[in-house]
């Protein structure tokens, strides 16, 4: 028994040994090696790409191409059928000869930075040699980060099995025949900001019947609804038209299209009424037809059948709903700025439990049903703006998941409530313009997602923390109670683009360390920036302007505090900003040099301060500098030459009685030695080595010239009077 045992467990062994011997050859056997040809028509997109974040190492340290990244093979034939490359970070060209990958069907590069797509040459439809007839590739996406041109789209018509495509930031406008240029394989069409002008509104017919989803928005389109829109199929169901400029009523046929779920109109120029055939869109899920001139008024008998709504967009209409309206749909997303919905606080809207975001700003609200309203805000887990209205009383507690709080230019009053300390997704926050008090940064600076913060003209007090958020972009602090010195870490924020400390009681000086606020350093520095349209108050050039966050510019704002010592050599290193104020403080010393490598610069005011000393000779060469204030300070000396000083007037160099030069007064030479020798004095009042020796150079060639002189006269005296008694 033993023995047939013992025999049975080799039997079983070897089977196994044998199965497992067939599984590893099996695998050698399959294991996907890539198509030479595929393998150089990758290499040869690799030469045009530039790969700063070296995202695409492994292809060029792994044979197998079929194993580099963003690469998908197929197991059986070995061939590539697959690159995606999207936010990768790349460069450079785009090389369409990827299109001699011949079964490759899907291609996605977006979210790159190109700069360049070159179309091979192609004759009869052949593209290196590869008939686009027979390529099946089903989904193309290159759109990109930023606009690149491309003026030929002939050879998207031969791929005939196309069904998605995606040029969003590609430059069209030279495309006149871009819609023609289309397959009629495709089923979804994205076309956002390609600075597209022709949309052909008089051909009626387009052979794109299989389109379910059309994204023309962000574009110049300037006409009205072109005639072959409603000629579609009928199951499109997703519509994007935002932004252009259309014009005109739109026509009910619009409204035929019963299986669509998303319609968005807004951002257009269309007038008259709103169809009730509106309520034939009864799948509709996402309605956006705000900022318009739509003569008409909405009410609630356009919205009676429409139970699957969850995003309503109605900003810059005229609408009506009555008080006791309970609607079918539950929102999720609510937009209702620049409507008159005052003085009360609409209440249907109470009756909405599922909404994320709210934006209803300049809606002339003043008035809220205290409970109602506090219970309202408290459950909204994602954005709320009701900037610009005129709302009172305390602050709400909020849900602890918000993202994005905008309470700006109401009547708030009392503390942030302590509760805020516990809103731990929290990244932007503006309270400007309120009647706010209060330790604020105390509860804020817990928040460590935050990236915007606008507390400007309230009555907030105390000293900024140390430890705010180190993800800040933007902070904004103006017109506060603020005190103490400003806190070294303000400047080690790598994302800082905007900060504003101006009319507080900040004190100390400038921190005396290496910056590390890269977004103000590098010229090429990329920052994952919040994206966002809210307002701020911004000052530049001695002016004030309302106007939304620019994520494109860099202002440091410290003035009218009482900050003193020196200004920081590291502060002039900070060579992306644009706007940099400094007045109205006890600022000492001299202006840095470094100050000739801001070459961004275009607003500069040092005004009201203590600083002495010559003007840099390389501010001259500030080329964008387009204001200038120096006034009252002790400069002297005389102004750089060249055209960027001299076309600023006398009052951006007032109040320096030493300074001279135009468009001052001319210097003299007297003056300018005297000033050459004054500027070089040592903090003590003490001569230095070399204004000494420079004085006696100055004097030494002043006397020497004076000698010389009366010899001169004195000989030519003498001739005179010689010629004069010969002549007795």
């Amino acid at each position: 028994m033993t023995f047939i045992i013992s025999q049975f467990s080799v039997l079983l062994l070897s089977l196994f040994g044998a199965f497992t011997f067939q599984k590893i050859v099996c695998n050698n056997l399959s294991q996907v090696r890539c198509n030479e040809k595929d393998r150089e028509t990758l290499e040869m997109f690799k030469e045009g790409v530039i790969d700063p974040s070296n995202n695409l190492l492994t292809w060029s340290t792994q044979q197998d191409c079929c194993q580099w990244k963003g690469v998908h093979c197929d197991n059986t034939t070995s061939r590539v059928t697959k690159l995606d490359l999207s936010q990768q970070f790349l460069q450079g060209e785009i090389k369409l000869s990827l299109l001699e990958l011949q079964f490759l069907y899907h291609l996605d590069l977006s979210c790159n930075k190109f700069n360049v797509i070159s179309i091979p040459p192609t004759q009869n439809n052949v593209i290196f040699g590869s008939n686009l007839h027979y390529l099946d590739l089903y989904a193309l996406d290159i759109s990109l980060e930023d606009h690149i041109s491309m003026d030929n789209l002939d050879w998207l018509s031969q791929l005939s099995s196309l069904r998605y495509l995606n040029l969003g930031f590609i430059d069209l406008h030279e495309e006149t025949n871009w819609l023609l240029a289309m397959p009629p394989s495709l089923s979804v069409l994205h076309l956002s900001k390609c600075q597209l002008t022709n949309i052909s509104p008089t051909l009626k017919h387009v052979n794109l019947t299989s389109l379910v989803t059309l994204d023309l928005s962000y574009n110049h389109f300037n006409s009205e609804l072109p005639h072959w829109l409603f000629n579609l199929s009928r199951d499109v169901s997703y519509l994007k038209l935002k932004d252009n400029s259309f014009y005109g009523e739109i026509p009910s046929s619009l409204f035929n299209y019963q299986n669509l779920e998303y319609l968005d109109l807004s951002g257009n120029m269309f007038s008259g009424s709103i169809p009730f055939t509106l309520g034939n869109l009864t799948y509709l899920v996402v309605l956006c037809i705000g900022y318009n001139s739509f003569s008409g008024i909405i009410s609630e008998m356009h919205f009676s059948r429409l139970h699957n709504l969850e995003e309503l967009d109605l900003s810059k209409t005229r609408f009506h709903f009555s008080p006791e309206w309970i609607p079918l749909f539950q929102l999720k997303r609510l937009y209702l700025d620049d409507t008159n919905q005052g003085p009360q606080f609409p209440p249907w809207i109470y009756t909405q439990k599922s909404l994320s975001h709210l934006c209803m700003s300049s809606s002339k609200i003043s008035y809220v049903e205290e409970e109602k309203f506090r219970g309202l805000i408290a459950s909204i887990d994602d954005r709320i703006d009701l900037s610009n209205n005129s709302i009172r009383g305390m602050l709400p507690h909020l849900s602890p998941k918000v993202k994005y709080v905008d309470f700006s230019q109401n009547s708030f009053t009392g503390s942030i409530p302590h509760a805020w300390k516990n809103l731990k997704h929290l990244v932007l926050i503006s309270l400007w313009n309120n009647d706010l008090f209060g330790e604020a940064l105390m509860i804020l600076s817990c928040l460590t997602r935050l990236a915007v913060i606008n507390l400007e003209k309230n009555d907030f007090f105390g000293a900024i923390p140390n430890n705010m958020s180190r993800k800040l972009e933007v902070v904004i602090l103006r017109s506060n109670k603020f005190e103490g010195s400003i806190p070294p870490q303000l400047f080690l924020l790598s994302n800082l683009i905007h900060l504003d400390l101006a009319h507080n009681k900040l004190s100390g000086s400038i921190p005396q360390i290496t910056y590390n606020t890269k977004e103000m350093i590098v010229d090429h520095y990329y920052a994952p920036l919040l994206v966002d349209d809210s307002n701020i108050d911004f000052y530049e050039k001695g002016q004030v302007y309302e106007c939304k966050l620019d994520f494109n510019r860099r202002t440091i704002d410290l003035s009218a505090n009482k900050i003193s010592g020196e200004i920081p050599t590291e502060l002039f290193r900070l060579i992306r900003v644009q706007t940099l104020n400094l007045s109205y403080n006890h600022l000492t010393g001299t202006i840095p040099k470094t100050i000739g490598g801001m070459k961004n610069l275009e607003s500069l005011d040092l005004s009201n301060n203590k600083l002495f000393g010559e003007i840099p000779e390389n501010m001259a060469n500030l080329s964008f500098l387009s204001y200038l204030n120096l006034s009252c300070n002790n400069f002297s000396g005389q102004i750089p030459i060249g055209t960027q000083l001299q076309s600023f007037g006398v009052s951006s160099y007032n109040g320096n009685p030493e300074l001279c030069g135009a468009p001052l007064t001319k210097c003299s030479m007297e003056k300018n030695v005297v000033n050459t020798i004054q500027h070089r004095i040592n903090k003590d009042g003490e001569f230095d080595e070399e204004s000494v020796y420079l004085g006696m150079g100055v004097g030494f060639a002043v006397g020497f010239c004076g000698v010389f002189a009366s010899l001169v006269i004195f000989r030519k005296w003498r001739q005179l009077l010689s010629i004069a008694q010969s002549n007795v």
